[in-house]
């Protein structure tokens, strides 16, 4: 409960604004926003978990803290009104004034952005699942059949990047013609960002590792520094997504913002019970069931942002849960058969 009070303090006051602006609807609308945005996110939580329970005290309070504040205010709100004001090639002012006043015309220019957001989340996603699934060192497999040929598959180096661009190919081939340059770019972007990212990390984790004496907290703070980023880029292109799909149902930016930030809160606060109650080392399969639901969220940002191809937001929460939901109860079963295995990486 401890972890999830800031989540229910901010779920109130948040919920408490949008009801005295606005009245019921709003309320509701803002409710079912926070919902989507948990459920989409589950395997954000999961993989967050991963990636913080190798980092120390300072940089969780950090994830809690300035991580939040950057995840609502900069990913949910700041960024699309960015991306928009580079596609219109307006001031930022000029766009922010937009997104307060005529939402509408600022929910427009947000869509007709999608192909390129999803072309950056889409590819960084797809890159995370990919690393993760031609992992060779990599000795526990759920999905035998099919991770254990992968991961021999991964043995090949860089393979994740060719896949990844082979599918940027493919993609670009089936968005219209006047889009294709700008999604290849930033599909480019996602790639290049993941593999920037990653690099920076493993660099800061191995120095962490060879350093002695003074060096060791100099190289615990990089690694933690490069962890942080890599969690809010990675929270970034969870959420760009749910901010266009959020105009389906609202106009309002304070009501979608509230929204996302009570469902981005719940989120932090369930990666951080996670680490604490170890249950990525309980459950085994834990982590499997959340890159398989990044690797279908991220098919499903690509093809959803198709002409004529719109995926429902529920039916991507929905895909993910029930994923996650799977992989949690072959924990379960393995565990109470009794099989040992080597620990999660």
């Amino acid at each position: 409960m401890r972890n999830f009070l800031g989540s229910i303090l901010v779920t109130v006051l948040g919920l408490g604004i949008v009801f005295y602006k606005g009245g019921w609807e709003p309320f509701f609308i803002c409710v079912v926003l926070a919902v989507m945005e948990v459920s989409i996110s589950l395997d954000n939580a999961v993989v967050n978990a991963a990636v913080l329970k190798n980092m120390d005290q300072f940089w969780r309070k950090m994830f809690l803290t300035l991580g939040m504040l950057i995840a609502v205010f900069g990913m949910r709100l700041i960024l699309p009104i960015w991306i928009v004001a580079m596609a219109l090639g307006s001031k930022l002012t000029a766009t922010v004034d937009m997104a307060l006043n005529r939402p509408e015309e600022y929910g427009q220019a947000l869509h007709a952005c999608e192909l390129s957001i999803a072309s950056f989340g889409g590819m960084f996603l797809l890159l995370v699942f990919l690393q993760f699934i031609f992992d060779h060192e990599r000795n526990i497999h759920w999905l035998k059949p099919i991770e254990s040929r992968l991961c021999k598959a991964g043995k090949l180096d860089t393979v994740e990047v060719v896949v990844a661009l082979c599918c940027l190919l493919v993609y670009v081939s089936y968005v219209p013609v006047e889009k294709k340059f700008t999604c290849l770019v930033a599909g480019a972007i996602g790639v290049i960002g993941f593999l920037l990212l990653d690099g920076i990390k493993s660099l800061a984790a191995n120095t962490g590792s060879a350093a002695g004496g003074a060096s060791v907290a100099k190289s615990a703070m990089r690694a933690g520094l490069g962890g942080f980023i890599y969690l809010e880029v990675l929270d970034a292109s969870f959420s760009l997504d749910g901010v266009v799909g959020a105009f389906a149902l609202s106009k309002n930016v304070l009501v979608i913002m509230i929204g996302l930030a009570i469902g981005a809160m719940f989120v932090r606060s369930l990666t951080i019970y996670m680490v604490e109650k170890g249950t990525l080392d309980q459950l085994q399969y834990l982590e499997h069931g959340a890159m398989w639901a990044i690797g279908a969220l991220a098919g499903m940002m690509l093809i959803g942002a198709l002409p004529g191809m719109r995926i429902p937001e529920w039916i991507t929460g929905l895909s993910g849960a029930i994923l996650i939901t799977v992989a949690v109860i072959s924990s379960i079963r393995e565990k109470k058969r009794g099989i040992v295995t080597a620990p999660l990486k």
